[in-house]
C-alpha cells in the first residue's frame, strides 16, 4: 500500500510541469503557433525561480519572478515570429540554444556553488484536511499549492477554449486567420497574447521543477521536458482534457522510471532512463493521425 501511495504521489509531481506548460501551449497551439522554444522557457523559469527564491526568501516570489522573466523572454519569440515573420521552428530552436547558454552563465554568476549549494525556500506539500488521510488516494491531496492550481486550471482552460468568445477567437485564428481578420479579429494581437501566456506558464512549470521536484537549479535540468509538453498537446488533441490525460501518462512513465531505479533491478539504468522518452515517442506515433492540428499551424500571417 505504501508503494502505491508513493507511486501515485510521484506521478502527480512528475505530471504537474507537463500539465502547466501544456495548458499554456493549448492556447498558442490553437492559435496556430508551434512553440518549440518551450524547452528554453522552462529552463529560464527553473533558474529564475531559484534566483527569485534566493533573493526574496520566498518560493512564491521566486515563481512570480520566473513567470515574469519567461513572459519577457517569450516576447522575443513573438516579435520575431509575428512581427518579423521568421520561421517558428528556427526561432524556437534558437531560443532553446540561447537559453541553455544563458542559464549556465547566469547560474555561475548568481550562485557560488563552489562553497556548496545554497538553501532556498521551495514548494512544500499542503495537505488537505481529512482527504489527505485517505489510504492511497490521499497522495492526491498531499501536494504543493502549485499542483492543486495546475489541476484546477484544467476545467478553467476547457471552459475558456470551448465556451467563451475568447476561445472562439483563438481557435478561429488558428484555423483561418484571413477569415478571422475579415470578421474584425486582430490576428497578430491574439497570437501575441497566447504566446505570452504560454511563456508565462512555461516559466511556472520550470520553477516547479527546480523548486517542487528538486530543491535547486541544475544546469540542463529540463532534459527534454519542454518537447514532452509539446507532445502532450499533440497527444491530447489540442484540448485541456486531453492534455491532462497525456500528462498523467507521461508522468506515470517518469514515476515508474524513478521507482525502478530505486528498486535496484537488473535492468540497465540506461534503459530505465529511456522509459519516459520511449513512451512519448510511441504515444505520439500512435496518436499523430488522430490528432489534427489547426489548419494555419506555423503559417505566418500578413494583414493585407
Amino acid at each position: 500500500m505504501e508503494e502505491l501511495y508513493n507511486f501515485l504521489s510521484s506521478l502527480i509531481r512528475m505530471s504537474t510541469p507537463l500539465l502547466i506548460a501544456g495548458l499554456g501551449l493549448v492556447f498558442s497551439a490553437n492559435a496556430g503557433i508551434v512553440n518549440i522554444g518551450t524547452e528554453g522557457f522552462m529552463l529560464v523559469g527553473a533558474l529564475m525561480g531559484c534566483a527569485g527564491s534566493y533573493w526574496t526568501d520566498s518560493a512564491l516570489c521566486g515563481a512570480l519572478i520566473a513567470m515574469i522573466a519567461t513572459m519577457l523572454f517569450s516576447s522575443v519569440f513573438a516579435f520575431f515570429v509575428l512581427n518579423m515573420q521568421a520561421d517558428q521552428t528556427v526561432v524556437g530552436a534558437a531560443i532553446n540554444i540561447f537559453a541553455s547558454g544563458l542559464t549556465i552563465t547566469l547560474n555561475r554568476l548568481i550562485f557560488d556553488t563552489t562553497a556548496g549549494v545554497p538553501v532556498i525556500n521551495t514548494f512544500v506539500p499542503v495537505p488537505v484536511p481529512v482527504l489527505s488521510g485517505i489510504p492511497i488516494l490521499g497522495a492526491l491531496f498531499n501536494q504543493s499549492a502549485v499542483c492543486y492550481l495546475a489541476f484546477l486550471a484544467v476545467p478553467v482552460t476547457w471552459y475558456i477554449m470551448k465556451k467563451t468568445h475568447v476561445g472562439l477567437e483563438v481557435r478561429s485564428v488558428g484555423e483561418n486567420p484571413r477569415a478571422s481578420d475579415t470578421l474584425g479579429i486582430n490576428v497578430i494581437r491574439t497570437r501575441w497574447w497566447t504566446i505570452l501566456l504560454s511563456g508565462l506558464l512555461s516559466g511556472l512549470a520550470g520553477a516547479y521543477m527546480s523548486m517542487g521536484q528538486m530543491s535547486f537549479f541544475v544546469e540542463g535540468m529540463i532534459s527534454g521536458k519542454g518537447f514532452m509538453a509539446l507532445a502532450v498537446v499533440v497527444l491530447g488533441c489540442y484540448s485541456a482534457a486531453g492534455v491532462l490525460g497525456a500528462s498523467l501518462i507521461f508522468g506515470a512513465g517518469m514515476a515508474l522510471q524513478y521507482r525502478l531505479q530505486a528498486a535496484n533491478t537488473a535492468i540497465p539504468y540506461q534503459i530505465i532512463a529511456m522509459l519516459p522518452y520511449v513512451i512519448t515517442l510511441v504515444a505520439v506515433c500512435v496518436m499523430i493521425r488522430k490528432s489534427r492540428a489547426p489548419a494555419a499551424t506555423a503559417m505566418a500571417y500578413t494583414k493585407e
